[in-house]
C-alpha cells in the first residue's frame, strides 16, 4: 500500500513562517501530481497549491507570493513553505499525491495524509 505522512504543522506568530513535509512510502512507480489542501473550522476543504513532476506549480490567489510549493523526487517528498503567516491561514493541512503504484499497470490513485494542524495567533 501507499501511505503520506505529513509534519510540521504548529502554532505560529502573524507573519511567522513554517515548512510543511508530506512523505509518500509504499509500492510506488511513479507520483504524479502533489498538492497541498487546508481545511478551516466549519469552512470546506480548499485547494491550496500544486506542483507537478516536472516542477510546475500553481496557487490559490490568497497565498501568492507567500507559500511555496516543492518536491523532492528522489524522496517521493513534497514540501510548503509557508511565510507571512495570517490568522486567517490557521487550518488542517492536507496533503494529496497522485500516484501510480507498482504493479498497477498505469492506473492512478489518489492518496490523502492524516493532517497537519497550523495555527496562526498572537
Amino acid at each position: 500500500q501507499v501511505q503520506l505522512v505529513e509534519s510540521g504543522g504548529g502554532l505560529v506568530q502573524p507573519g511567522g513562517s513554517l515548512t510543511l513535509s508530506c512523505a509518500a512510502s509504499g509500492r510506488i512507480f511513479r507520483i504524479n501530481t502533489m498538492g497541498w489542501y487546508r481545511q478551516a473550522p466549519g469552512k470546506q476543504r480548499e485547494l491550496v497549491a500544486t506542483i507537478t513532476s516536472d516542477g510546475r506549480t500553481t496557487y490559490t490567489d490568497s497565498v501568492k507570493g507567500r507559500f511555496t510549493i516543492s518536491r523532492d523526487n528522489a524522496k517521493n517528498t513534497a514540501y510548503l513553505q509557508v511565510n507571512s503567516l495570517k490568522p486567517e491561514d490557521t487550518a488542517v493541512y492536507y496533503c494529496n499525491a497522485n500516484i501510480i503504484r507498482i504493479g498497477q499497470g498505469l492506473r492512478t490513485y489518489d492518496y490523502w495524509g492524516q493532517g497537519t494542524q497550523v495555527t496562526v495567533s498572537s
